[in-house]
């Protein structure tokens, strides 16, 4: 999946197209105002190869990413 584009009204998100994600699942939203144009570019190229490898199964579940960083 790639970029979600969503609006702000009444304080709630409302997102401009039905995604695939999967139902219940939680999602961190980060505003990209703070970014210049150079650093846009960075972000979405990084995010649609990192879609490509999830699509790949190249991934990593995030709890077998975690337990491995708390086994230190």
């Amino acid at each position: 999946m790639g970029q979600i584009k969503a609006t702000v009204k009444d304080g709630r998100l409302v997102v401009h197209m039905p995604t695939n994600l999967p139902e219940g699942l939680e999602v961190d939203l980060v505003t990209d105002d703070d970014l210049d144009a150079e650093s846009r570019a960075k972000l979405h190229a990084a995010l649609q190869a990192s879609a490509k490898e999830a699509e790949q199964g190249l991934g990593r579940p995030a709890t077998e990413v975690l337990a491995s960083l708390s086994q230190g």
